[in-house]
């Protein structure tokens, strides 16, 4: 093996550097095996990613059996349910950002032979991906795993289902204490939210695009065959770096189809639309939002999962895990087998693997899907020339026409709804929360949760140039591109104008004569940015629209 530590390790120069490390307890033989850095995502700021400290251990466990040197490092994760709704919130996509650059320079710098990404909560997974793609040495992520659900009267229940209950109880459906009770009950421990919600949805991905081994993602973070996923994980590095597979040999333009398939047939998040972007990009891979709607038109809906369906997460799990998805795609030609996995085993072989548990009912049969076509859709129109997307899962609507409601912030919108200000039949249109206006594109759980308990979902849309999170369900539409900030079209939407809405037409567009569009843009001026300096100011300084998945580097 050809190892990138030895630069750093071995020769008569490096003693200074073997000095430091050897106060710290490694050894000469330590130091002369393959150096696989340990990417943890763990923080104490939420439960998602709490146990990852112990995944970690069972990691190096597996990286030393295999003949490896496990060397951990840190790197930040924040949570997109606690801060949801406030002025944190906007942080979240920024640390997908960080995330990856402080993992690619944390490789570069102490330049490991292999990596291994320990992650959870929504953008620690995509942000290791980026920087696997942009090392380009071999690596791979383990997903920590999704919560248990919580129970309350007798079914299973999820974060969703709380901050529906907050619009509930703002008007009047439930009372205060049975809020406190839901609220209470939810959460049982650690794990990322329990339903096809972002985290669950790219962990999806990282299994079928092959970054992840195969079988791994679907156990939760609790269950203690976690350990054993985790000593697994740690061995298949080793392999990949003794036969030097590469994250990019993986991440092809066939396992990024796979995966986004595997988006479609779920009913996953929205927030994938962004992230497999961003991942494409960083694997110098072509993909536009166009290709989701092409594949999203290919593939049914074959996995019965919350937001829209039956099933939290785990309950993928005791049907056999994500392998089982992967043989129903592979089955029905949605999918290419032939792709490469981190494993080196082909999609194919992998999910040759999988083991159905008998009577399962959360992964549907190919001749009884869900729905026909995929759970997400793209729209495009004059209020959305560069595009926009919607989930389809979890409910039938196709069209929407109806007067604008119009707020520059989130809060606003949200205390429209709370105080019975909102009525059926209207658009709310909540802008200046994209990328750079936000900044960060806030995810907007609170104002689509409310909604639904507020029992407006079905006769109510909602628009936005910011994000959903995956537990948001609903005639929704994210990621109005240009967004407001730069002059897109949403800026000049007035208080009644109508909007209609067309997902057989994959249109979106705003019933006022072009030219009266034209004038009302002429005469737009861009708001002030909220940060003058800091993490913020740079990130507006760089971001790309959410058409080419936020990213903040070109190449």
């Amino acid at each position: 093996m050809k190892l990138n530590s030895y630069t750093i390790t071995q020769g008569r120069d490096r003693a200074p550097a073997r000095s430091y490390l050897k106060a710290i307890g490694f050894t000469d033989a330590d130091l002369k095996k393959p150096i696989i850095g340990i990417a943890n995502t763990w923080t104490e700021t939420m439960n998602c990613n709490y146990n990852l400290r112990e995944l970690a251990a069972k990691v190096k466990e597996g990286v030393r059996t295999a003949g490896g040197t496990p060397m951990e490092f840190n790197t930040i994760a924040i949570s997109d349910g606690i801060t949801m709704g406030t002025e944190g919130m906007k942080t979240s996509l920024v640390s997908r950002e960080v995330i990856a650059d402080s993992i690619e320079l944390m490789a570069r710098g102490h330049m490991f032979d292999g990596i291994v990404a320990i992650v959870a909560c929504d953008k620690t997974i995509p942000g290791a991906a980026m920087a696997l793609l942009r090392l380009n040495i071999p690596g791979i992520v383990l997903y920590g795993g999704s919560i248990l659900p919580g129970r309350y009267k007798d079914h299973d229940i999820t974060i969703q289902d709380v901050f529906e209950a907050v619009g509930a109880a703002a008007a009047g459906h439930i009372t205060d204490q049975e809020l406190l009770d839901i609220e209470n009950h939810v959460c049982p421990g650690a794990g990322a939210c329990g339903g096809q919600f972002t985290a669950n949805t790219m962990a999806t991905v990282m299994e079928l695009i092959g970054l992840s081994p195969m079988g791994t993602a679907a156990v939760p973070q609790v269950d203690p065959r976690k350990y054993d996923v985790s000593r697994y994980c740690g061995a298949v590095i080793m392999d990949g770096v003794k036969k030097d597979r590469r994250p990019r040999q993986i991440v092809t333009r066939t396992a990024i189809e796979n995966a986004v398939a595997g988006v479609a047939a779920t009913g996953g998040s929205t927030n994938a639309v962004l992230h497999l972007l961003a991942i494409a990009r960083e694997a110098a891979v072509p993909l536009e939002i166009d290709d989701f709607q092409r594949i999203s038109n290919r593939t049914p809906i074959l996995v019965d999962l919350k937001p829209g369906g039956r099933f939290v997460a785990v309950d993928v799990d005791k049907a056999g895990g994500i392998p089982v998805i992967a043989k129903r795609l592979l089955d029905g030609r949605y999918v290419d087998g032939s792709a490469l996995t981190c494993t080196g085993l082909t999609f194919a072989q992998e999910a040759g693997k999988a083991v159905e548990t008998p009577g399962q009912e959360v992964i549907r049969p190919l001749d009884k899907p869900l729905k026909a076509t995929g759970g997400l859709a793209i729209l495009r129109g004059s209020i959305a020339p560069e595009g926009c997307v919607i989930k389809l899962a979890g409910h039938n609507k196709r069209q929407h026409l109806g007067p604008a409601r119009v707020f520059n912030r989130e809060e606003d919108a949200m205390s429209a709804v709370t105080h019975g200000q909102i009525h059926p039949g209207d658009v709310i249109v909540i802008r200046y929360e994209g990328p750079r206006g936000g900044p960060g594109m806030r995810e907007m759980l609170g104002v689509t949760g409310a909604i639904v308990g507020a029992g407006l979902s079905d006769s109510v849309a909602l628009i936005t140039d910011g994000r959903f999170s995956g537990a948001t369900h609903g005639f929704m539409v994210a990621h109005i591109a240009p967004e407001a900030a730069n002059g897109g079209p949403i800026a000049a939407v007035e208080e009644g104008d109508t909007i209609s809405i067309d997902v057989d037409k994959g249109e979106i567009n705003l019933g006022i004569p072009p030219e009266t569009l034209r004038s009302r843009l002429i005469a737009w001026k861009p708001p002030a940015p909220h940060y003058a300096n800091g993490v913020f100011a740079k990130y507006c300084a760089l971001v790309a629209s959410a058409s080419e998945g936020a990213v903040t580097s070109k190449f």
